[in-house]
């Protein structure tokens, strides 16, 4: 295996999941040649949850803060060229980033994968392969490298006080927990509260523990009112009473964690959560949780034949069916089933 270049720069902000994808590389990169100097420029959101990263210095840019912000974020990068960039991110306003960053190789996305002007702003590619994780789509940046990702590895940064903070939530009685982490960011992805209620009250039933977390927006705090209104035991509702540092070791504390495609679903995959993932717009084999996907729901290719009229196997690799009311095509006996085929894997613990 070749050594990798002695001063990278990562470029990937944005969103909690994609940078949670970008850690394993971070990882490869860094058992290839212990002696890297990495440089990562992250959103905000980002920078939170995976502060304290060993061996990385971040570099924050707040998109709100436009062509200044990216003119302060050179300022704060470190004299010279980097060996390399890697340019993770093709949306149009990383690419104009990617500009500021001094560096004598520019690598980005295969073509099928360019837009926004991407191709402009590198001078290498990545190899084309169709058909792959997001994960592993970002563990081929090192290939330019010399390198290989044949592991993968998050060990992510929880301070110890993360995980006092959420042993503290509640008392362990011996009750599985199912976590219920309700909304992405697209709302297109969300479910229905009645059927996440439905699945909720199947899992109490069955001498679970139910609890709700997520963050302090009015969509998640009303989605979890609406949730609690249909249960038939109240749940423990911890929705925005954590930070990012420790939503991490609160999604570690759970048993099953469900949840659509959203950056929970990825960071509970990274801490060795099992995940029922609800996929409709978004194909699961693409950007469901990366270890483990057998406790998903998956009815994208049910979304594509009725939105877009052709299977799944006929779409470009990575197409969304973000079509109102596309996640009705998952039912509540789709929840369940999936509940279930997690108790019967972990039976007793979870019987």
């Amino acid at each position: 295996m070749a050594p990798t270049s002695s001063s990278l720069c990562l470029l990937r902000l944005s969103a909690l999941g994609d940078v949670t994808h970008v850690v394993p590389l971070v990882r490869t990169l860094q058992q290839a040649d212990p002696g890297v100097s990495l440089h990562w420029i992250i959103d905000k959101a980002g920078h939170k949850l995976l502060d304290g990263l060993p061996g990385v210095t971040f570099h924050s840019y707040d998109k709100k803060t436009g062509l200044a912000g990216m003119r302060a974020l050179r300022e704060s990068l470190p004299a010279g060229r980097f060996d390399a960039l890697l340019q993770m991110q093709v949306a149009f306003r990383a690419n104009v980033l990617s500009a500021f960053v001094p560096a004598k190789r520019r690598i980005g996305y295969d073509r099928s994968r360019s837009k926004d002007l991407h191709g402009l702003f590198i001078n290498e590619r990545i190899p084309d392969r169709p058909g792959i994780h997001v994960l592993d789509a970002i563990g081929s940046f090192c290939e330019p490298l010399g390198l290989k990702q044949t592991e993968v590895s998050w060990d992510l940064a929880v301070p110890p006080a993360a995980f006092e903070w959420a042993n503290a939530q509640w008392a362990d009685d011996g009750r599985p927990v199912l976590m219920i982490s309700p909304c992405s960011s697209h709302v297109r992805r969300n479910w229905y509260a009645d059927r996440y209620a439905a699945v909720a009250n199947h899992a109490t039933a069955r001498g679970w523990r139910v609890v709700l977390c997520g963050g302090r927006s009015d969509l998640e705090r009303g989605m979890a009112d609406a949730i609690q209104a249909q249960l038939t035991t109240p749940p423990l509702d911890l929705v925005g009473k954590d930070t990012l540092k420790q939503l991490p070791a609160l999604l570690a504390r759970a048993a099953l964690v469900m949840t659509p495609d959203s950056g929970p679903m990825h960071i509970a995959n990274a801490m060795g959560t099992k995940v029922l993932g609800l996929h409709a717009a978004s194909n699961p084999h693409r950007s469901g949780p990366y270890s483990d996907r057998r406790y998903c729901v998956d009815r994208y290719d049910d979304a594509a034949r009725r939105f877009l009229g052709k299977p799944a196997s006929e779409l470009k690799w990575g197409a969304k069916v973000e079509f109102d009311d596309v996640m009705q095509l998952i039912t509540v006996e789709d929840g369940i089933a999936a509940f279930e085929r997690y108790v019967a894997d972990y039976a007793p613990r979870g019987a």
